[in-house]
């Protein structure tokens, strides 16, 4: 029995990037095309099978750890960027200044689409999302460069709107202008979510 649900939802490539390995910064640079491999894009500053881990799981992980890369792609939405912008009083935001790889367009509330979610391309090309990336001062160092006094407008303003993190589930070409259809677990919430979260203890029979 299929695990994940096909929906009817198909998202626009409207942008396409990478940043470069050795980068001392994230700004990305703007791409027509992607060749996806099962370790992300080549020459790109996250390939790779495996990484160092970083802030995001330092919970589980002492920062520099070796892990598994489940963080080959940083994938936002127009709606999304769009929304960040008009909240930072700007007219637009460059995907660039915040290390995009992928930007799409038709996914309503991209951000919170449920982790292991599938996004695949005409030619099967499959990302896997991981969870929920999250703003941090990285893209407001690049935002100043080129706006100042805006930069330290972004981390608030992103809150929740920071898209998703993904990895390569199948190897293909993500262009410009390709349709990528959604597919979501076919499972419901776990029941217990909200209580662990308020940090309430379980009652476990």
């Amino acid at each position: 029995m299929p695990a994940l649900m096909k929906t009817d939802i198909l998202a626009e490539v409207v942008w396409l990037g990478t940043v470069g390995q050795g980068s001392k910064n994230i700004r990305s640079e703007a791409n027509e095309s992607l060749t996806l491999s099962f370790e992300g894009v080549a020459g790109e500053a996250h390939y790779g099978a495996e990484r160092a881990s970083c802030s995001r799981v330092t919970s589980q992980h002492p920062k520099g750890t070796r892990i598994r890369n489940v963080r080959q792609l940083s994938v936002l939405s127009q709606e999304d960027l769009d929304a960040v912008a008009a909240k930072m009083g700007l007219e637009r935001l460059d995907p660039r200044h915040l290390g995009a790889t992928l930007i799409l367009k038709g996914i309503p509330d991209f951000t919170h689409v449920p982790p292991s979610a599938r996004i695949q391309g005409p030619d099967g090309a499959t990302l896997v999302v991981d969870m929920e990336n999250r703003p941090c001062h990285l893209p407001a160092r690049e935002i100043e460069k080129d706006l100042a006094g805006f930069g330290a407008r972004f981390k608030a303003a992103a809150e929740g709107r920071r898209g998703v993190t993904a990895w390569v589930e199948r190897e293909g070409q993500l262009a410009l202008g390709d349709k990528l259809s959604l597919h979501i677990p076919d499972q419901p919430s776990w029941a217990h979510l909200q209580a662990v979260r308020a940090g309430n203890a379980l009652e476990l029979t």
